[in-house]
């Protein structure tokens, strides 16, 4: 066996060895687990339920009901098929003018119509993971570093860092604050690196966050704003969650920062945004990502390598016809925040319940869950424990903070918009069924509280009379509740 690895490292890149992709942290081991064994109502109702995706699967028969209304919108269909030539054969990677100028009008419609972004600007990508990426390579050298304030998305090892070879270098944010970004941590983290001679490339936000669900409030933004010009570095932001906020504070694009008078002596080459339709509307298979600079040489860069991650023009094209419908856009926009508005408290009020807290959030599809009261001593071979516990015995698929750079073990990640109303709910009676457990007596050993698990668990499974396989959408179809959840 270890000649046949020797064997095959001799034969292929670094980079195709390396271990930099980060498929092996608990983020993605989580994954895995469900992939073995995916929770099923019928099929298989004591498996894994996913709750480390963050999907927003809550608006899908809004879109399903235009496609109906608007045959003309799929060049696969008798009523678009005079496109289909035109369409099939262009291959330009500006893209569809049509597209870039319908994505500039959504993305101001997102942020509340408060500021204009022009469609020359909008630079094609291949979903977030490949925006991220390019304006990576854009801005930075191999061995350059970005400031990332932590608890950030696992995955920026990958998007970031795997092929570009650039570090990542943690901002620490506490609970003690909330986790708020403040001057004097990112100071400090710049200082370091600057310390140990590694040449600061940038600052990298996530806002909404992810996985914290929150959002920057302006003073935040222009403080951050302000650190990045005065030290001639990058701001990169990421927005992809904008349209979650479902709560407010409302959300605040880094680009009205910019528009605002005492702001103007900014540098605006220095500031981008990476944006997606996979969160906002839940499209994340149709792959797009969008890079937006205010910087021109960064924009006809972004575009050159944007021909390794186009877009197809099938999909600009449904989806310029789609996002150029103002009527569809406004209710879609609407009904998405009161329905994320809804499921957050349906769950939020679930967790109280069995007194479970979580970090008060406004926005994005999952909430970040103090478990700390359920830690044996507070510690990261605690955390670990605590969750194989959760994936292996109560088959939830929830996400360690220590995946996500957090630097105080018993967070976790839990998302709760990619599933239908029924496995939410079959989701909350398992944590209530565990934390009766675990409560039940300090005394009991881990033995005998998983034992009393597993018995209890059983009865969270459903009678196959109880269902009918026409009801089982995915989406939103109502599923009869179980006793235990009544």
């Amino acid at each position: 066996m270890g000649f046949e690895i020797a064997k095959t490292n001799s034969i292929l890149s670094k980079l195709a060895t390396s271990e930099e992709h980060g498929e092996n942290s608990p983020y993605f081991d989580g994954w895995k687990a469900y992939d073995s064994d995916p929770f099923h109502p019928l099929k298989n109702p004591n498996g894994v339920i996913q709750m480390g995706l963050a999907e927003n699967q809550l608006c899908f028969d809004l879109i399903e009901d235009w496609i109906k209304r608007n045959p003309k919108a799929s060049i696969c269909s008798n009523e678009g098929i005079k496109s289909f030539k035109a369409i099939a054969n262009f291959q330009d990677y500006h893209g569809l003018p049509e597209f870039r100028r319908a994505i500039a009008k959504f993305i101001e419609k997102t942020r509340g119509g408060r500021v204009r972004f022009d469609p020359e600007r909008v630079v094609m990508a291949g979903g977030a993971t490949g925006a991220n990426e390019t304006i990576i390579f854009c801005l930075a050298d191999p061995g350059d570093a970005f400031l990332v304030p932590s608890p950030y998305y696992p995955a920026f090892n990958r998007d970031l860092r795997w092929r570009t070879g650039v570090q990542l270098l943690p901002i620490h944010c506490e609970s003690s604050n909330n986790f708020k970004i403040t001057s004097k941590a990112v100071k400090e983290a710049y200082e370091n690196a600057q310390k140990s001679n590694i040449k600061v490339r940038g600052l990298i936000l996530t806002n909404p966050s992810n996985p914290l669900g929150t959002t920057l409030d302006k003073d935040t933004l222009k403080s951050l704003l302000s650190f990045t010009n005065q030290h001639n570095i990058h701001l990169v932001c990421d927005e992809i969650y904008a349209a979650t906020v479902f709560e407010m504070p409302q959300f605040v694009s880094i680009a009205e920062i910019l528009d605002e008078k005492e702001m103007t002596y900014c540098n605006k080459d220095l500031v981008h945004i990476v944006y997606s339709l996979s969160k906002d509307m839940g499209l994340p298979g149709f792959r797009i990502g969008i890079v937006y600079s205010f910087n021109d040489d960064v924009v006809n860069c972004a575009r050159k390598m944007s021909s390794f991650g186009l877009v197809s023009t099938q999909t600009q094209y449904f989806l310029a016809a789609m996002l150029s419908d103002e009527k569809f856009v406004d209710n879609f926009l609407i009904e998405s925040a009161m329905r994320l508005f809804k499921r957050h408290k349906h769950f939020t009020n679930g967790l109280e319940e069995v007194g479970i807290k979580c970090l008060k959030n406004n926005a994005g599809l999952f909430c970040w869950m103090d478990l700390r009261p359920l830690l044996r001593e507070s510690t990261f071979d605690s955390e670990m424990s605590l969750w194989r516990v959760i994936i292996n015995d109560v088959k939830l698929n929830v996400s360690p903070g220590s995946s996500f750079e957090c630097q105080e073990p018993g967070w976790f990640r839990v998302c709760f918009a990619n599933m239908d109303d029924g496995t939410v709910d079959i989701a909350l009676a398992r944590i209530r069924r565990f934390v009766s457990v675990e409560k039940s007596g300090d005394e009991s050993s881990v033995m005998e509280k998983k034992q009393q698990w597993k018995k209890n668990n059983l009865r969270l499974s459903f009678s196959k009379r109880m269902y009918d396989e026409s009801v089982l959408s995915p989406l939103s179809s109502p599923i009869p509740p179980s006793p235990l959840v009544r």
